[in-house]
C-alpha cells in the first residue's frame, strides 16, 4: 500500500493537521486488538475526508465498511449541525468497541451505525445521499455502486478505497490475475466510463476513485 518513499508519506503527514488524542488511541487499539490493522484509513486519508466533507457540506454520508470507525469520525466531524452519516459493517464482534469510539468522540447522535450485510441494507434505506464512502470487501464494489449511484443527489461524490490495490492494477502480460483484483479493475474501468459521473483517481494511500453525480 506504499506508493512513495516511507520518507515523504512521513513529510505529507508531518505537514497535515495533527491527529487527535482519540483518533491516535483507535489507531493503537485497532493494531493492539483488531485483525488487518492495516485496514484502518489512517492519519492522511482521514483528514483527506473530513476535509471533503467540510468542503461538500453533505447532509446524508453512507459509508459502506465502518471497520473500527476511524474513517466514520473523521467524516462525522466535517457535518453540518443537521448532517448524518449512516455507516454500515458486517462485523458484529468488534461492534463494542466501535460504538466505544463513537461515544468517546461526542458524535454518536451524528452517527446511525447499522451491522448486517451492506447489499441488504442499502436497499432499505429510504433516502438519497450527497457522499457515499465505499471501503468494504472488494467482491462487491460494484454492486455497492450500483446500488448507491441513482440515489446521489447532483453534485454528490462516490469515493471508493483501495483503487490502486497495492499496485495489482498494473498488471504484467501474460500474468494471472486474482479474483480481487479483477473486481477492481472492472470497478475503475465502469467508473471511468459512467457517463452519469466525472472522476478522479487519487493516489491518495491505496488510491481513491473519487465521482460527483452529475
Amino acid at each position: 500500500m506504499e506508493f512513495i518513499a516511507p520518507e515523504l508519506l512521513a513529510y505529507c503527514e508531518n505537514h497535515t493537521s495533527q491527529e487527535d488524542e482519540l483518533l491516535h488511541h483507535i489507531t493503537r487499539e485497532t493494531n493492539a486488538k483488531v485483525m488487518m490493522p492495516r485496514m484502518l484509513s489512517g492519519h492522511l486519508q482521514g483528514k483527506t475526508l473530513e476535509l471533503l466533507v467540510k468542503m461538500q457540506r453533505p447532509k446524508v454520508i453512507l459509508e459502506i465498511g465502518t471497520y473500527t470507525g476511524y474513517s466514520g469520525i473523521c467524516m462525522a466531524r466535517g457535518l453540518a449541525n443537521e448532517g448524518k452519516l449512516i455507516t454500515i459493517d458486517i462485523n458484529d464482534e468488534i461492534a463494542p468497541m466501535v460504538r466505544e469510539f463513537f461515544k468517546k468522540s461526542g458524535l454518536a447522535d451524528k452517527i446511525d451505525y447499522k451491522l448486517g450485510n451492506a447489499l441488504d441494507i442499502i436497499p432499505t434505506i429510504d433516502e438519497n445521499f450527497d457522499m457515499v464512502f465505499i471501503d468494504a470487501d472488494k467482491a462487491n464494489y460494484i454492486n455497492y455502486y450500483n446500488l448507491v449511484v441513482d440515489k446521489m443527489n447532483p453534485g454528490g461524490i462516490i469515493l471508493a478505497d483501495n483503487v490502486l490495490w497495492s499496485g495489482k492494477v498494473l498488471v504484467e502480460a501474460g500474468k494471472k490475475i486474482d479474483k480481487d483484483t479483477k473486481v477492481i479493475l472492472e470497478y475503475n474501468k465502469m467508473v471511468h466510463e459512467d457517463p452519469r459521473v466525472e472522476n478522479v483517481l487519487l493516489p491518495i494511500r491505496d488510491g481513491i476513485m473519487l465521482a460527483r453525480k452529475l
